[in-house]
């Protein structure tokens, strides 16, 4: 009879160890369950955390930029050099030339152009080109 006993009992106590791990595996998805929602906010915020601190940084730079710019601008030869530069302006008791079919110099050359400005007749003064801009972008419709 005691021989009979022993796996009687270990069959017993496999199911009491089944069961036991029913129980654990049961809890730990009901664990798993109430952890996981949370969990996915928790990423997802971390996420708009880091990202926003990074737009935070590239506004802190455009921020800086501008303000170089604003300094530059307050300074009163920057402002003339601009003048005369861009808009083609002179001093009082100045004379201005314009150079017709002159070579084009290297550092205009390399800077980035709109497309339209390849369609704009060089050498006018500013407001030429800017008539000229503006009917170049109308014929192109």
């Amino acid at each position: 009879m005691s021989t009979n006993s022993k796996p009687v009992r270990s069959a017993a106590a496999q199911r009491a160890i089944s069961a036991r791990w029913l129980a654990l595996v049961t809890v730990l998805f009901i664990v798993s369950l109430t952890l996981a929602p949370p969990m996915q906010r928790y990423f997802a915020q971390r996420a708009q955390i880091n990202s926003i601190r990074t737009q935070l940084s590239d506004s802190k730079n455009t921020l800086a930029k501008a303000q170089e710019d604003l300094a530059k601008w307050n300074d009163p030869n920057y402002v003339a050099t601009q003048a005369r530069t861009r808009l083609h302006f002179v001093f009082p008791g100045e004379r201005q030339y314009t150079v017709l079919n002159a070579p084009a110099d290297q550092s205009v050359t390399n800077a980035p152009a709109a497309p339209v400005a390849n369609q704009i007749p060089s050498g006018l003064p500013w407001y030429g080109r800017l008539l000229a801009s503006i009917s170049t972008t109308n014929v192109n419709r």
